[in-house]
């Protein structure tokens, strides 16, 4: 602290970025809440598989995640809420101690749900003090931390989503996160039609370029050398999956990767995860029907599919006689003329691993453990779902998944080689 603490108040009144970082603090923290509403505390707790997590403990990780990385280091004379705390909601930081098995987060039922809320009351109590009053030392080093917490608190609000959406699966009931009124009935279905954008190739730019916020896996921006290539206008809709699925899709060997092959297998696929097909006895229709958020609906032929892994996309791309696009080429088409659906509707599987850009560095301290050290078995995906907080995505996030994981806002878009 400087030797004057009235003098750091005033430095702080006169910082309007500390302002505005507190204004979007108290809304992203607000949002997450809201999320968590619809549910009853019984929701809040249930965890229905090893790589789901239960919403009390997104709320909880969160918080804890602003008084491990900010609070504890920045804040002189901080006291953290529970000291036990530090342990339960570590989700993956290895420098900053044990934790308790992501598996059994779901035993969890202390604490108790309003504690969860006392927790993040106390965290954001002590955050606005921080950012109204730090000596500016303090300040600048806290604030690119502060600015990674409300981004990494936005992926947690999406995962709120899907892992609650899992969950509800789960139940016989299909009891729906939110009712909504029904749908207008569709009397004729229309899609834009698919066509094809013809890109050159050659080198292009790809990554992050230095203005605003960005993860350090967008890092650096660097030339990559592309191919021509064509990539689809539109996303691949549920009519046209399901024109895959009565082909044969899930029953022909030669339209998938050995890997996705032994998934399918493996997990009885026949369509995605959270389709329920005519006659189901937990929702008897005539007809293919898609469980979301909103509960049961009828399948919308137009709406772009949605809740599949890297196996179902590439296997549905093959038969299509396409391919899907690399990152590299789907943020090289991004903002070319006739491209949409680039974000707010699904993730979009690529053909990309989740390898480091040439150069990459890791961010120093225990947040360089943030995205690196996962650089190994996953596909990028590309875009933003229904379910990202707005604002959240750019051109160059990567996102990124193992490739049997489908119980994301995940689809795809195809691609092919060559300009004509």
């Amino acid at each position: 602290m400087p030797a004057n603490p009235s003098s750091a108040l005033a430095d702080s009144r006169a910082d309007p970025w500390r302002e505005t970082l507190a204004g979007r603090y108290a809304r992203v923290r607000k949002h997450s809440l809201a999320l968590a509403s619809p549910l009853s505390a019984e929701d809040q707790c249930i965890q229905s598989m090893p790589d789901a997590s239960p919403t009390k403990w997104h709320l909880a990780h969160t918080s804890w995640f602003f008084e491990a990385v900010v609070l504890a280091a920045h804040a002189p004379g901080y006291r953290r809420f529970d000291s036990r705390f530090f342990h339960l909601f570590n989700s993956y930081y290895e420098s900053l101690g044990p934790r308790h098995p992501r598996p059994q987060r779901g035993l969890l039922t202390r604490p108790a749900l309003a504690e969860v809320h006392a927790y993040r009351e106390h965290v954001d109590a002590a955050m606005q003090r921080f950012m109204a009053q730090a000596a500016m030392a303090a300040w600048e080093a806290a604030a690119p931390l502060v600015e990674l917490g409300l981004n990494h608190e936005q992926q947690h609000q999406e995962l709120i989503l899907t892992d609650i959406l899992h969950a509800l699966s789960c139940n016989p009931l299909l009891p729906a996160y939110q009712d909504a009124e029904a749908p207008a009935l569709r009397l004729a279905a229309s899609t834009e039609p698919l066509d094809w954008i013809a890109m050159p190739g050659g080198v292009v730019q790809a990554g992050h370029a230095g203005q605003g916020f960005a993860f350090d896996n967008e890092t650096p921006r660097h030339d990559m050398l592309l191919a021509p290539y064509r990539i689809a206008n539109r996303l691949v809709t549920c009519g046209e999956y399901a024109q895959f699925i009565a082909d044969g899709g899930y029953e022909r060997v030669a339209l998938w990767l050995s890997d996705g092959w032994a998934a399918v297998q493996a997990g009885g696929w026949k369509a995605p995860v959270y389709w329920i097909a005519p006659g189901d006895p937990r929702a008897p229709a005539e007809h293919w029907q898609v469980f979301g958020l909103n509960g049961v609906r009828p399948l919308d032929p137009a709406a772009p599919v949605s809740q599949l892994s890297f196996y179902e996309a590439a296997a549905y791309a093959e038969w299509a006689g396409a391919r899907l696009p690399t990152e590299f080429e789907w943020e090289g088409a991004h903002g070319a003329p006739g491209m949409t659906q680039t974000t707010g509707h699904v993730w979009q599987w690529t053909r990309s691993s989740y390898d480091p850009y040439p150069g990459f560095r890791p961010l120093a301290g225990a947040v360089g453990e943030y995205n690196g050290k996962f650089m190994v078995g996953q596909l990028v995906l590309r875009g933003g779902s229904s379910a990202t907080p707005a604002g959240h995505t750019r051109p160059t996030y990567r996102n990124f998944f193992p490739p049997g994981a489908r119980w994301q806002f995940s689809g795809l878009r195809l691609a092919k080689d060559g300009s004509c």
